[in-house]
């Protein structure tokens, strides 16, 4: 048996497996419709997140990298730095640089407070008033959220709670 033979031969194997052509058709049109629904309440604004529960605490605050390389937590209502977050920080870190993008994409400054909210839940979100984004904080888990849990425990309200 030549070559060509032999790999006609496999091409016509009965035993082979292979998906059906309606098959493939089907998840194609199914994924098709999945993405279409997606993209339609993307684009509608529809908010389909949860309700927040109502805000019992909140903080106004800055946050400073410092020299030596950590991240002060400033009170943004006197001034009064609150703490020095040591070490690496990621997620800290990471979700301050997600905000401070959009804040440069719409050509704003980084004087502007971001609020720390605790809600009646034990939710956390984290606002930046100025460009109005959000990030609930317990989405990325207890560790990662753990660090803004500390600092709300730790010091008195500085905002008058709202509904927010």
């Amino acid at each position: 048996m030549n070559r060509n033979s032999a790999a006609a031969a496999m091409s016509h194997d009965p035993h082979r497996e292979m998906v059906p052509r309606a098959a493939l058709i089907a998840i194609a049109t199914l994924l098709a419709l999945a993405l279409l629904a997606v993209a339609a309440v993307r684009l509608s604004g529809v908010d389909v997140r949860e309700p927040d529960a109502a805000a019992i605490k909140s903080l106004l605050l800055r946050f400073e990298d410092r020299a030596d390389g950590s991240v002060a937590v400033i009170d943004a209502v006197d001034g009064r730095e609150l703490e020095r977050i040591q070490g690496e920080a990621g997620f800290l870190r990471g979700a301050l640089r997600a905000m401070a993008r959009e804040r440069r994409k719409r050509g704003l400054g980084s004087e502007a407070a971001f609020e720390l909210v605790g809600r009646a839940d034990g939710r956390l979100t984290l606002i930046d008033p100025a460009t109005q984004e959000r990030i609930d904080l317990e989405s990325f888990g207890p560790t990662n959220a753990g660090v803004f849990a500390r600092i709300l425990a730790a010091h008195p309200a500085n905002t008058t709670i709202g509904t927010r």
